[in-house]
């Protein structure tokens, strides 16, 4: 720890503001603190096991928290999103230059904002929430992914692809971590065989909206001149390392 603490860090607020952790986490103070990118953290970032085993983002923020006692996999997915953005300013400054429409567009990553989220749909400390599906009536139980779901779901598709190439379940894969119960009834069997076969496409559509309008997150969008609405701001490789193609 007194190693970490030689490097200058900020403080980051974090989309959920805490509310969904549990009392004893010390995510509950809703901001994390993170050092400023070093030369080790740019190791990091090009080390080709990492890369290789598509966890080298995760390295980085890891690496970039300062309080140990934090566990990584419990962040809500939305409040890694807001880490991530932090990682690149704090590493390499606030302007990302990307294309957009065959030009070069500037953000200023430090005028993101979290989005807003209504607080009454929560019980404090406990991520679960509830559903009514519109077509069918059922209610379903449901919690927002963390990144140790996130990594369940990725390696249970990796497995689906080496029996079958042509499989492309993500959207029920995802379903199944997020859905704790369907009417009551929790069993990890009811819920497969619901998203499998009973969950209609326009009930699966909606809940799926439902969750994107209450999920705290950060707004990873820009607005063109052009646009009617935000565009969502590409994360490319150079968003974390933007000497990539020198």
């Amino acid at each position: 720890m007194e190693q970490e603490k030689k490097f200058p860090s900020e403080v980051i607020d974090l989309p959920s503001k805490g509310l969904l952790y549990s009392a004893d986490s010390p995510l509950k103070s809703g901001t994390i603190e993170m050092k400023y990118m070093t030369a080790k953290e740019e190791d990091i970032l090009t080390n080709q096991n990492y890369i290789t085993r598509g966890v080298v983002i995760d390295k980085l923020l890891q690496s970039l928290i300062v309080d140990k006692n934090i566990k990584y996999g419990d962040l809500l997915i939305g409040d890694k999103n807001a880490l991530l953005v932090a990682a690149r300013i704090l590493g390499y400054g606030k302007d990302y230059d990307f294309t957009y429409q065959g030009e070069k567009v500037t953000v200023d990553l430090s005028e993101i904002n979290n989005k807003a989220f209504d607080e009454s749909k929560l019980t404090d400390g406990k991520n679960e929430f509830e559903y009514t599906l519109p077509t069918t009536g059922d209610k379903i139980t449901f919690k927002l992914l963390t990144h140790s779901d996130e990594y369940k779901i990725d390696q249970e598709l990796k497995g689906l692809k080496k029996m079958n190439k042509d499989a492309s379940p993500e959207v029920s894969t995802r379903l199944k971590y997020m859905i704790l119960g369907i009417n009551g009834n929790g069993e990890t069997k009811t819920i497969r065989e619901f998203v499998d076969n009973r969950f209609l496409a326009r009930d699966s559509r909606s809940f799926r909206k439902y969750v994107a309008d209450i999920q705290p997150d950060v707004d990873l969008k820009f607005y063109p001149e052009d646009a009617e609405e935000g565009v969502a701001i590409p994360i490319g490789v150079n968003f974390l390392w933007p000497d990539a193609d020198l």
